[in-house]
């Protein structure tokens, strides 16, 4: 069978090759026949000529062009299979995928999205669609004496502001996660904000800074600056403090946020090139207009854990004590262990601290960092929370949670974990239109949310996208608020790692509590009391460098 089909390959190649050359010589051969027949016949075969040329002449360039070898060999019929290729996502998404599947966010996700967001029906018939047994489905225990929602506070809030806060924010348990204007078009950022302002819940600027798309609805802010400084940019590319003052002086700035790394792509910098610095980018970002921008993978206002709280602690003052923070997606245990250090040895701490998971989203980013490097939120979430109950400071910072949020039941697991409120981006983007098209880094994002494309970003209308939003907000608030009712629970504080399970096999499962131990608080201050699984950790963290005692701990023992 094998030597058949070789035979079999080698004729069809020769007819390929013979097909190319046929092609060729039949094009010019139809070109002249055509010319002369309008030459020597009618004047109508001009026209036959005229409409035929561009494909001839299409033709002759896939023909002879060196870079494609399917174009090459097959002049016009090899554009299909570009066709085909940008045509495989949307007819794989509406006619193959299942409800269960999808990447990154299956239909039922979106599904969830979309309805809330309408204020359509968002129930499901005849059961679930989940294979229960399948490893790595979760549940959340239920009680017996079960509560009425209705007797439940509707919206819950979280106050976020440690001792040397000023002036503290009452957080919603559901916000918009980081996501730039540059990035988002100008009118998602509107729509985004105009529902935070609706439903009374954060909206974070993302890195590229404050643009007035996002004061155009008072909408409240969580100002978030990363490596580039963007807003509060010195001339030089490091942090000007007194431009950092005057965006931080604004009412609706809420808390401000200091970007480590984010869960897409962490520790990885970027460019913003020199044809996408508008006039407008660059008045927001404070850069020059028409020129690269480089965003470096680390800092340079600190350079270790010590200068990081004291970085801290000056933005705070500067803000006139508004919530000061940090976003990061968890690499090296060792380094948070570090930060830990420095807060407890300088008494200065975050007001909070936001974990983003690996599985978070961004516009673009390599695809070696999205898939394999980073994190994932559970146990970055889980780890965090024990390192600042071991160190005895987690009641003076809240825990943000960041990776698919995306239903009340995600809120719920979060807050288990140790969330205190989480952000949501992708599901936000969802509920202003996004259909998870995968085209936001090439500009042509159908659905005008992430996109500059003047012509795209009027298909999304501000003034009802707004409420989507703030629809979806409430009603994923409300549904949070019936799993707590039906475990029994009146409080987000009540809920903690029993309360879910995983299936780690078809015939066995665990409790959260087993998968993710608590230590106990205040074990980690003190030599004799530091659990076994964190004494190599807290031997090489050190407050005085972001780089493991790996040497010291390891060579100079041996």
């Amino acid at each position: 069978m094998s030597v058949s089909f070789r035979y079999t390959n080698s004729i069809l190649v020769e007819i390929y090759i013979d097909m190319r050359n046929e092609f060729i010589i039949l094009s010019i051969l139809a070109a002249v026949a055509l010319g002369l027949l309008g030459f020597f016949v009618s004047t109508t075969w001009w026209w036959v000529l005229l409409l035929a040329s561009p494909v001839i002449l299409l033709a002759l360039y896939d023909a002879f062009q060196t870079k494609h070898a399917i174009l090459r060999n097959f002049p016009i019929l090899g554009r299909s299979r570009y066709l085909a290729e940008w045509l495989r996502p949307k007819l794989y998404q509406y006619f193959i995928e299942s409800d269960t599947d999808g990447k990154p966010f299956s239909r039922i996700d979106r599904n969830i999205i979309y309805q809330r967001a309408k204020k359509e029906l968002d129930t499901t018939p005849f059961g679930t669609q989940l294979n229960i047994y399948d490893e790595g489905y979760e549940w959340m225990e239920h009680s017996i004496a079960a509560l009425d929602h209705h007797d439940i506070e509707p919206n819950p809030r979280v106050t976020v502001g440690g001792k040397d806060c000023l002036q503290p924010y009452k957080a919603s348990l559901f916000n918009v996660s980081a996501m730039s204007f540059g990035s988002l078009s100008k009118n998602a950022v509107m729509a985004l904000n105009g529902g935070a302002s609706i439903g009374k819940f954060a909206h974070n600027t993302g890195e590229g800074g404050i643009s007035k798309y996002h004061d155009k609805h008072n909408g409240d802010l969580i100002y978030q600056i990363g490596t580039g400084y963007f807003g509060c940019r010195a001339k030089d590319g490091n942090f000007s403090p007194e431009l950092f003052k005057q965006r931080t002086a604004k009412a609706n700035v809420k808390m401000i946020e200091i970007k480590l790394s984010q869960g897409a792509k962490p520790g990885h910098g970027g460019i913003l090139p020199a044809k996408k610095v508008t006039q407008e980018i660059a008045e927001i970002r404070n850069i020059e207009a028409g020129k690269d921008v480089l965003s470096p993978p680390y800092h340079k206002a600190f350079k270790t854990p010590m200068e990081l709280v004291h970085f801290i602690k000056q933005c705070r003052d500067l803000s006139g004590g508004k919530p000061i923070g940090f976003k990061l997606c968890i690499g090296q245990k060792v380094e948070f262990v570090a930060l830990c250090k420095a807060m407890v040895e300088t008494g200065i701490r975050p007001d909070f601290i936001a974990i983003d998971g690996a599985e978070g989203g961004t516009g673009a980013a390599p695809v070696e960092f999205s898939n394999s490097v980073g994190m994932p939120y559970r146990e970055a979430l889980s780890f965090a929370y024990n390192a600042l109950i071991g160190f005895g400071i987690k009641k003076e910072i809240k825990l943000i949670a960041a990776g698919k949020i995306v239903s009340g039941f995600d809120i719920f697991r979060a807050i288990s974990l140790g969330a205190d409120f989480t952000y949501s981006a992708r599901a936000m983007m969802m509920a202003v239109g996004c259909i998870q098209a995968l085209e936001c880094n090439s500009n042509t994002c159908p659905t005008g949310v992430a996109t500059q494309n003047e012509e795209l970003m009027k298909g999304l209308v501000v003034e009802d996208k707004k409420h989507r939003v703030a629809n979806y907000h409430k009603e994923t608030i409300k549904s949070f608020i019936e799993l707590m009712a039906a475990a029994g629970i009146d409080d987000p504080d009540q809920i903690n790692r029993r309360h879910m399970h995983r299936r780690i096999s078809s015939v066995n499962s665990r409790c959260y509590d087993k998968l993710y131990p608590y230590i106990t608080e205040g074990s980690l201050l003190q030599k004799e009391s530091i659990p076994r699984d964190w004494r190599e950790m807290m031997a090489m963290a050190t407050s005085a460098s972001f780089r493991p005692k790996f040497e010291q701990v390891y060579i100079e023992e041996d």
